[in-house]
């Protein structure tokens, strides 16, 4: 996976046959799936909303993608796959995560060294996780519209465990957060709550089905929150811009609500609108969070990409105070996001690891940074790695090619640290947003 040139293959894949043994002495299989990041262990939930972005990608812009359609599928069902066993492998329970992020957080050692707890966790009736559940409801769905003409037989089978898993979210209502505690948070904790969700679940449902049933469940679930961000966490104006297509490419007039939605998101994020709640930096990024802030930036471009692209599709505009938006309007601000990630910044540096002659070179990501077996074959302990390698500030031995890591501050500068996780660190959230995007330039230029 260090070798790719194509940006999907970045998205770090768990190759281990993890057969976890639970308290019942029920054993289970919950192989397959992606580290979130650079460590070891597997998060349902980003991983869930990165396998969705991958799907949506390939649903607006497979066409663009050429001969890359293929591995873009390889990439959704390598995480439906996982999806799938966490959701069928038990009765009355969905599987969220793998690893004991508290343990393996105190270590850097690679994935084939790993001799932490494999512990696994898992939402119930009773300790309910609506939030991760309609999380992996929406990525079944999503995938279901990518397979279905290419591979009906796995499309039903994605289809139908996504009904189930989201009946299994509307009925058992609660955050995951609450459940798991220490397993969830901080690291990736439900700040928004389990609404958005829901929402975003019934949208993608209806997407796959055009079923009255979640038509009406996204009528009740409502649009009452006005986001200026979109997240792994906070999915509102995701699905605000996927039920806008309704109203905009179908004339749907049942849906007009989810285009003035979207639209009143995009207005808080172009830098010249009134209602601008966005920061940019000098260089022109986009600013959301001093915290791995290229997650928001590429998920944004998307919604920006895909909304400008159904305005194209029908001439349409609207207006920001006084301010005409036009497709090109959002088209050149997402643009500019995507050359300023891939090195037309002040620092000329492309945070695409192994893109263009200058890039993060002390990525903060265990099998990045630490030997391969081929060059250093003596097994490398919890502890082994850190002194002789992450705290070393010699250049990865190994390029993650493809890879986005966190992103630069708010003057546009970075530091190239790997100890600094919050900006050298990559995701797979970060790249999963960022392939509809240049799929769609890709396709224009």
């Amino acid at each position: 996976m260090l070798t790719s040139t194509y940006p999907l293959k970045a998205l770090c894949c768990s190759i281990e046959k993890e057969l976890i043994e639970t308290s019942s002495l029920l054993r289970v299989d919950l192989s397959g799936g992606y580290y979130d990041a650079g460590d070891n262990v597997k998060f349902n939930f980003p991983m869930a909303f990165t396998t969705t972005m991958l799907s949506w990608s390939t649903i607006e812009y497979g066409k663009r993608m050429g001969s890359n359609i293929k591995e873009a599928r390889d990439a959704i069902r390598w995480g439906t796959d996982y999806l799938l066993k966490c959701a069928t492998s038990t009765t009355g329970k969905l599987y969220v995560g793998v690893g004991d992020p508290n343990v393996d957080h105190k270590c850097w050692e690679r994935p084939e060294d790993m001799d932490t707890s494999r512990t696994v966790y898992w939402v119930s009736s009773k300790n309910p996780g609506s939030d991760v559940a309609a999380e992996t409801a929406a990525a079944l769905a999503a995938a279901y519209v990518v397979f279905r003409k290419v591979d009906p037989t796995y499309s039903k089978m994605l289809l139908r465990t996504a009904k189930n898993v989201y009946q299994f979210a509307l009925q058992y209502q609660g955050s995951y957060s609450d459940s798991l505690g220490s397993a969830a948070c901080p690291f990736y904790c439900s700040y928004s709550g389990f609404k958005d969700e829901l929402l975003w679940g019934a949208a993608w449902l209806f997407r796959a089905t055009n079923d009255v049933k979640y038509y009406n469940l996204v009528k009740s679930l409502g649009a009452d929150d006005q986001p200026d961000i979109f997240s792994w966490d906070n999915k509102y104006a995701g699905a605000h811009v996927l039920l806008s297509r309704r109203a905009l490419l179908n004339g749907d007039k049942n849906f007009e609500q989810y285009n003035q939605e979207a639209e009143n998101f995009i207005c808080k994020i172009l830098p010249n609108s009134p209602y601008s709640s966005t920061q940019y930096t000098h260089g022109g990024l986009m600013i959301k969070h001093p915290d791995s802030n290229l997650q928001y930036v590429t998920s944004i471009t998307f919604l920006l990409t895909t909304y400008s692209k159904y305005m194209a599709a029908t001439k349409h505009t609207f207006k920001c105070g006084n301010v005409v938006v036009t497709p090109n309007t959002i088209r050149n601000i997402a643009k500019r996001q995507v050359d300023y990630i891939l090195g037309e910044n002040p620092l000329k540096m492309s945070y695409m690891v192994g893109y263009g002659p200058n890039f993060p070179k002390r990525i903060h990501h265990r099998g990045s940074s630490l030997p391969s077996i081929a060059a250093h074959p003596q097994r490398i302990g919890c502890q082994g790695g850190f002194d002789s390698f992450f705290y070393s500030s010699n250049p990865n031995p190994n390029i993650l090619v493809g890879a986005i890591v966190g992103g630069p501050n708010q003057n546009d500068q970075f530091p190239d640290f790997r100890e600094d996780y919050s900006h050298s660190e990559p995701a797979t959230y970060i790249n999963g947003a960022f392939v509809g995007p240049l799929a769609y330039f890709a396709g224009i230029h």
